[in-house]
């Protein structure tokens, strides 16, 4: 089960890749992120699929998943299912940046490289 910090380090990173932005009403569960993201992921899909396409590789999401959700034999629309995979992938990302962040190298004035 997911914490409110993990959903929050999470909807940090979708808010910032997708260049969304909360509204009136708080993203309060992931349901709504994921509401959200497929809302602006149908209007990519729509009017942007190379940014789109784009930031799936850049996010790391796996092309062969993409392909599925992207295919007529998945269940879910397309916009939907590529929700899911970046909301799973963002939360990898969250629990990363949590649980394994880089310490402090402190001053490194005077470093040649």
């Amino acid at each position: 089960m997911a914490t409110p910090e993990d959903l929050q380090g999470t909807k940090e990173l979708i808010l910032r890749d997708f260049e969304l932005q909360e509204g009136d009403e708080p993203i309060a569960t992931e349901e709504d992120l994921l509401r959200l993201l497929a809302d602006q992921i149908a209007g990519m899909i729509e009017y942007n699929l190379e940014v789109l396409l784009s930031n799936l590789y850049r996010l790391d999401v796996q092309e062969t998943k993409v392909n599925y959700a992207l295919s007529p034999h998945c269940p879910e629309p397309a916009n939907v299912a590529l929700a899911r995979l970046v909301l799973e992938r963002q939360k990898q990302r969250a629990y990363t940046k949590k649980h394994f962040q880089q310490p402090d190298l402190g001053d490194l004035d005077g470093l040649e490289l």
